[in-house]
């Protein structure tokens, strides 16, 4: 991803001095120098660095992950796993208890901006396979954008069900048709079987950040593993098919072992700092602060003296973990190290009980807090450098499993799920996993890295009530289409319940 940012800035100069021919018409050499730049290597890249741009998060609610209030908030506050509840001492806007509480409307800022980054990078990849078409791109450079577009429309369909679909550029916003979420599933599975084989096997160096055939893979697999919820018919066998295509890509699990030089004591914790380990991680966004994209998570969720104390900047004292989630880790899981509670350094100390997240709100201290996104340097207050694991191998074990099971072979679904407790300093099962065994697992294991708002809904929970809500009507399973899209498009209908 660092040869692809100095691309995209390369190309940022490019566009630059082609504005400056002012008046001079278009000419036929002005398109055959384009084809052959992006015919070439360098050029194709250039394209491909355009897309990649729209996966790094940023502030506006841009990106995939990284800063706030955007995809990654969207997803995550309205599962269990994570909130950021209003303060008594009047911090916080209400928009992420409305979230975690199932109260959002089509007008939620949350909801637009995830939106609008979806289809602003689904532009850019549309752009950029036609580019690469045109120009006659090696193929493994037309199927890289071709699955990135699929990626960013597997984002959206799964957040919003039938929405406006389109592989050209060359049509309005208010002549987009709806598409329905069956439609949009067959587009995405028929452009990743057709393309992921095509692109490169190369692990790391300028491929660490991009889709080379086993992140490929990975995504095909999230599709198949989530079939059921998006079409009503499930797809275990092809997920387990696709995970075993991304196994010849060579993948293992990163040791757990102690390491005092980690700020959580384990070497585990190497999976979510600066520069992601080979053996584990198959496909991370590229984050240095300040200069592309950034990782927030752990500052926001540090309150200002305790941060200043260990970091030297301030934090926003926001995201915590909820008592219920933290509660079902086991005692000796090096998993729970990332939480902190009590008296820390700074001289403020994190009660688990949070009374209340909107109305008067929580207290300003109240919550437990996360680090496992322990900040890596270069760091400030407006986040720090740490990688974001978007697929990682344990992921992809659990997911093996748990298809294993829903297809009748809880056998060869144990070793997968031993693996990763043992890996977390805890014993392998007493018996063959159940999906709620699954279930538990992937929550202890991925908590805080995007996936908790599929799961449950995929397992059956998202709906049910919790500390702070009742049970959720089962419109809810979708966010709304946002009221701004329905007043630029005549020819969307809003999602049932909204």
């Amino acid at each position: 991803m660092r040869k692809l940012y100095i691309k995209l800035v390369g190309l940022f100069v490019i566009s630059v001095l082609f504005s400056c021919t002012g008046d001079v018409e278009e000419q036929v050499y002005d398109k055959y120098q384009a084809d052959e730049f992006y015919s070439s290597t360098e050029g194709a890249d250039v394209a491909l660095a355009a897309v990649y741009a729209n996966v790094a998060g940023n502030w506006g609610g841009v990106g995939y992950a990284g800063a706030d209030n955007g995809w990654y908030d969207l997803n995550s506050m309205s599962a269990d796993e994570q909130v950021i509840p209003h303060r008594t001492d009047g911090a916080w806007q209400l928009d992420f208890a409305r979230l975690y509480k199932h109260e959002w409307l089509p007008t939620d800022l949350i909801v637009n901006n995830t939106w609008n980054w979806l289809y602003e990078a689904i532009f850019s990849a549309n752009l950029a396979v036609e580019q690469l078409e045109t120009a006659g791109a090696a193929p493994s450079k037309i199927a890289e954008a071709k699955v990135l577009r699929s990626f960013f429309y597997y984002l959206l369909m799964d957040d919003y069900g039938n929405v406006p679909f389109y592989t050209t550029n060359d049509v309005t916003v208010e002549e987009l048709p709806q598409t329905s979420r069956q439609e949009v599933y067959d587009f995405i599975v028929a452009e990743l079987q057709e393309n992921v084989p095509n692109l490169s096997e190369t692990k790391g160096g300028e491929y660490y950040g991009r889709f080379n055939k086993w992140a490929g893979y990975g995504l095909l697999a999230k599709v198949y593993l989530n079939a059921e919820v998006y079409t009503g018919t499930p797809q275990w066998q092809k997920c387990v098919e696709a995970i075993e295509e991304l196994e010849t890509g060579g993948f293992s699990l990163h040791p757990g072992l102690a390491n005092e030089a980690s700020p959580n004591g384990y070497q585990y914790y190497e999976l979510f700092g600066d520069q992601l380990p080979g053996d584990e991680t198959i496909l991370a966004m590229f984050a240095t602060a300040n200069v592309v994209s950034r990782n927030i998570f752990t500052i926001r969720s540090l309150s200002g003296p305790h941060a200043m104390e260990l970091f030297g900047v301030s934090g926003w004292n926001g995201s915590i973990v909820p008592q219920e989630y933290y509660n079902n880790y086991e005692d000796g899981d090096i998993r729970k190290e990332q939480f902190l509670l009590g008296e820390q350094p700074g001289g403020v100390s994190y009660s688990p009980q949070v009374n209340s997240l909107d109305n008067p709100g929580a207290d300003p201290f109240a919550g437990v807090r996360n680090i496992k996104f322990y900040p890596a340097t270069p760091l400030d207050g407006g986040g720090a450098s740490n990688d974001f694991p978007i697929y990682r191998y344990a992921d992809f074990m659990l997911m093996k499993a748990e298809c294993y099971i829903r297809l009748g072979n809880s056998g060869a679904a144990k070793p997968l799920v031993d693996a990763i407790r043992e890996r977390a300093g805890l014993s392998a099962l007493d018996s063959d996993p159940t999906l709620e065994d699954i279930y538990d697992e992937r929550g202890f294991e991925l908590n805080w890295e995007g996936h908790r708002r599929q799961d449950m809904i995929r397992f059956g929970t998202f709906l049910e009530a919790n500390e702070f809500r009742g049970a959720s009507e089962n419109h809810r399973k979708l966010f709304p289409i946002p009221t701004s899209a329905l007043d630029a498009n005549p020819n969307l209908q809003q999602n049932l319940g909204y």
